[in-house]
């Protein structure tokens, strides 16, 4: 009992400093959203890789020509000419032809033979881009910017000592479902690990920014070479040039998609495994702290439940797994104040899904549990219809390629 008691107090102790953790992260993001814009405007390359048929695939591209800024181009990249998604490019195109701030081209990567596909699609996307292009910005097919993501994602840029600006995903589960909202939670805390410090960011590949001058001094392509992760080893090459990483709440982008439970531990494990191959320190973090709250969370209502119907004292640990629970859900309610202010246009799905994000946490933490574990048994991953083996940052193997099925979406990048 003594051991659960030591445990059980440097967990609450640990969701304590967590909660404050929140409360700072609510504070960063009102302070920012509150901050004037700054009129940093330069012409600006989007780069959009794009693999089969995302769910709402239409509306997110869509938004990308929707943009509340002066003059960018789009360039979109495909590995395959007939990738379905293709078809629904062409078509916005044609829509949005008149619209003379806005240009628009589609690329044929080819496929990739030692990178991850879209590593391999970003590279050829950088090597078409305007060369008056000041700014390279990188998006995913699955992300639905809002019409000002651009203009705010670019401003923090007005900076030249600034190494990248970063947005992040939030999502919100179209239909519902457990497994949706699930995942919606693990993805959370992934989103609140952002902030105020620029030295401990990481750039999310679905919405980032930088400049062309900073790419080509921090050598991002090169740290692309051999890379599955796109979005890792651009941190690793600004980490290694001591740029900053700017944190930019006005870009946290919504997802709209939802997914089952095989689609659930397919998406979870394979960051993980991305995780333990590009920032091993941090799978280590995810391992040992969810393999401590598992076993005092759910070992102590087992042991809760065992003790009261075996007539003993109950009242203890059932006190420590209350206080663990409510810190827990306390932390959820901050950052679900804070994701509310920049994702205020949709503030009736949110309320939707606030229960799941107050309540779920637990079962998130022993899904980060098991993703850890699965990390630790393989690096093999499979990223929208391709099979990889992660044998280092550098090194990326390609065990097995299929061409989609245009009837099927895609599966999240």
């Amino acid at each position: 009992m003594w051991v659960f008691y030591f445990f059980a107090t440097l967990l609450i102790i640990q969701a304590i400093i967590s909660l404050r953790g929140g409360a700072h992260y609510l504070s960063y993001i009102r302070r920012e959203t509150a901050r004037d814009k700054q009129d940093f405007t330069p012409y600006a390359s989007i780069i959009a890789p794009c693999r089969g048929l995302d769910q709402g695939l239409r509306e997110n591209l869509a938004a990308l020509f929707r943009q509340n800024y002066p003059a960018y181009e789009i360039v979109f990249v495909i590995d395959r000419a007939d990738d379905p998604a293709l078809a629904v490019i062409e078509e916005l195109r044609r829509e949005f032809q008149a619209n003379a701030r806005v240009a628009s081209r589609i690329i044929f990567a080819g496929e990739a033979t030692n990178s991850g596909q879209k590593v391999h699609n970003l590279r050829a996307g950088v090597s078409r881009t305007n060369p008056k292009s000041e700014v390279f910005v990188f998006v995913d097919s699955d992300a639905r910017p809002n019409k000002n993501w651009l203009r705010s994602l670019i401003a923090p840029l007005a900076d030249e000592q600034m190494g990248a600006a970063t947005g992040y995903r939030w999502f919100i589960p179209v239909g519902g479902g457990f497994a949706s909202r699930l995942r919606a939670v693990w993805n959370a805390s992934i989103a609140s690990a952002l902030g105020e410090r620029t030295d401990r960011n990481f750039c999310w590949g679905g919405s980032t920014a930088i400049r062309r001058e900073t790419f080509e001094r921090a050598k991002v392509l090169e740290a692309w070479s051999g890379a599955a992760s796109d979005d890792f080893a651009m941190t690793r090459a600004l980490n290694r040039a001591q740029l900053p990483i700017h944190f930019v709440p006005r870009c946290l982008t919504a997802s709209h998609e939802d997914c089952n439970w095989r689609e659930l531990l397919e998406f979870t494990t394979r960051q993980l495994k991305i995780t333990r191959v590009y920032a091993t320190h941090l799978w280590q973090i995810v391992l040992f702290s969810n393999l401590l709250f598992v076993l005092i969370f759910f070992g102590g209502i087992t042991l809760t439940i065992t003790r009261a119907a075996l007539r003993l004292s109950f009242i203890t640990p059932l006190a420590f797994i209350l206080a663990i629970y409510i810190l827990g859900i306390l932390k959820a309610h901050l950052r679900f104040r804070a994701i509310k202010i920049p994702l205020a246009q949709y503030r009736a799905e949110l309320q939707r899904d606030r229960k799941a994000h107050l309540l779920l946490w637990p079962l998130a933490s022993a899904l980060y549990l098991y993703n850890a574990l699965c990390a630790l048994l393989s690096r093999r991953i499979n990223w929208r219809g391709i099979t990889y083996e992660l044998k280092s940052p550098k090194e990326t193997g390609i065990i097995k390629s299929r061409i989609q099925n245009p009837g099927v979406r895609s599966q999240k990048g």
